[in-house]
């Protein structure tokens, strides 16, 4: 029987906190998404001022980087240079958006954490604040 470590309340909500202070201290807003290894939605915060199809987009990140184990802007560059589409999964929520980032723990995926509304880059590097000082697991990205 396999046994699967899961992100929980308590590590998303830590994710989520660390997201906002960052967020808060460089005067921007976004949408935070945290899932678990099945890439459902454990927590969401919709900061004053994001847009409405933030919130989607996040989700769908925190989904596709929990889902595939990679970082879902690295995912959409190697659809485009090896030529195949995210249809292919056969799954309409897998996006290729830079900013959802997977979350690591001894050797397997435990969820994820995305951002959306900003410049991809800085979506991702958000995204890994929200992991790599906030909680005890790796960050493979």
């Amino acid at each position: 029987m396999k046994h699967q470590l899961n992100l929980g309340d308590l590590e998303a909500q830590t994710a989520i906190q660390a997201i906002h202070q960052a967020l808060v201290h460089r005067n921007q807003s976004a949408v935070i998404a945290v899932a678990d290894s099945h890439g459902d939605l454990l927590a969401l915060r919709r900061m004053d001022g994001a847009g409405l199809p933030s919130i989607q987009v996040a989700t769908n990140k925190a989904y596709t980087a929990a889902r595939l184990g990679e970082v879902t802007g690295d995912t959409g560059k190697a659809s485009v240079t090896q030529g195949w589409s995210f249809s292919d999964y056969g799954e309409l929520k897998y996006v290729g958006w830079d900013g959802g980032v997977p979350v690591w723990h001894q050797g397997q995926v435990v969820g994820a954490v995305a951002v959306s509304g900003l410049r991809p880059e800085e979506d991702r590097d958000l995204a890994e604040i929200g992991i790599q000082k906030h909680l005890e697991v790796e960050v493979l990205a």
